[in-house]
């Protein structure tokens, strides 16, 4: 059995997500949180800025990324955790087949990041990626 999928609505949990780690894709940007609160939802966010495109694309955008987020999520996305999917350029008019692929993709990579004990990945940040120390010999 899958977790239910629930909405992210607040500002606060968009900028949670945004804290975590994230996966870029063909036309969309995937970043994910895991909570840590115990509960088994999936939360889902979508967003889509004037960059790419008046009220009119963004509307189309979001509602691209919803329909593709309800075929996909159930099966790839890890439960306890919030993923907040951001529409890039030429979203509203890429094949379906690809936008699909596009959001199971990053939802694969954000899966072994979060999930490996050996990930690699790096949280989102401003100043990029900081490299750890090297030990000494």
């Amino acid at each position: 059995m899958t977790a239910p999928l629930e909405r992210l609505k607040k500002r606060a949990d968009f900028l949670a997500a945004a804290k975590g780690l994230a996966c870029a894709r063909g036309a969309v940007l995937a970043q994910v949180r895991d909570r840590n609160d115990g509960t088994a939802a999936i939360r889902v966010g979508f967003t889509a800025t004037r960059r790419i495109g008046g009220a009119v694309v963004r509307n189309r955008a979001k509602r691209r990324l919803r329909a593709a987020a309800r075929l996909t999520m159930p099966g790839l996305a890890r439960a306890g955790c919030d993923y907040v999917l951001i529409a890039r350029s030429g979203v509203a008019t890429r094949a379906w087949p690809r936008l699909l692929d596009d959001v199971k993709s990053a939802l694969i990579r954000l899966a072994a990041d979060l999930g490996g004990p050996q990930s690699v990945a790096q949280p989102n940040s401003s100043l990029g990626a900081a490299s750890a120390p090297v030990p000494d010999p």
